[in-house]
C-alpha cells in the first residue's frame, strides 16, 4: 500500500479554506478548496473527494499542487496555446510590407488582399497560411481591412485645393 501524501497545514486551516471556497467565483477552484478542507478535517481521501464532488485522483493532484504552491496551486492554470505561425520578426516584416503599400511599377496589385499577403508570406518565409488565418493575424496586429481612398497618380494637389476652396469654375 502507498502512503498518503501529507497536507501542509501552515498555509491555511480547514475553516479558512471553506471561507475562501465560499468567496471563490470559479467552481472548480472552489471544489478543490472544499476537498482539501475535508481532507484536513480528517476525512479519508475518497470520502473528502466524494463530499466535494470531485474524483479521488483530482484531490490527490490538488493536494500535491497545494503543498507545492499554496492556495495559488488550486487555481486553474491558463490552457496552453499553440505557438504563433509567424515569429515576432516575421510579423514586423509583414506589418512593414502592408504599411508600405503595393507598388504597381513592380507588378504588384493596386491594393493588398488576403490571398496576396498569403503569397507574400509563402514566398518570403516559406510558410503557408490560409486567408482566414491571415485575416485573424492582421486584426491581431492592429491593422484594419479598410483601404485608403484611391488617388490618381497624376493628380494635381494645387488644382484640388483650389477646387475645394471655390468649387467648380462652371456654375
Amino acid at each position: 500500500m502507498t502512503r498518503a501524501v501529507e497536507i501542509r497545514s501552515d498555509v491555511a486551516t480547514a475553516t479558512e479554506l471553506r471561507q475562501q471556497a465560499k468567496r471563490e467565483p470559479r467552481r472548480r477552484t472552489a471544489l478543490r478548496l472544499l476537498a482539501v478542507a475535508n481532507a484536513l478535517d480528517g476525512m479519508s481521501r475518497a470520502e473528502a473527494a466524494r463530499a466535494a464532488g470531485i474524483e479521488r485522483q483530482a484531490l490527490c493532484d490538488a493536494v500535491k499542487r497545494f503543498n507545492a504552491e499554496g492556495l495559488a496551486g488550486l487555481i486553474d492554470r491558463p490552457p496552453g496555446r499553440r505557438p504563433e505561425r509567424l515569429s515576432e520578426g516575421e510579423q514586423a516584416v509583414l506589418v512593414h510590407h502592408i504599411l508600405r503599400g503595393p507598388d504597381p511599377d513592380r507588378g504588384e496589385p493596386a491594393s493588398w488582399t488576403l490571398p496576396d499577403l498569403c503569397r507574400f508570406i509563402e514566398a518570403r518565409f516559406g510558410k503557408t497560411m490560409l486567408p482566414q488565418s491571415m485575416s485573424r493575424l492582421v486584426r491581431r496586429l492592429g491593422l484594419s481591412k479598410q483601404k485608403t481612398r484611391p488617388v490618381h497618380p497624376q493628380r494635381d494637389a494645387k488644382a484640388a485645393a483650389a477646387f475645394a476652396k471655390r468649387g467648380s469654375a462652371r456654375r
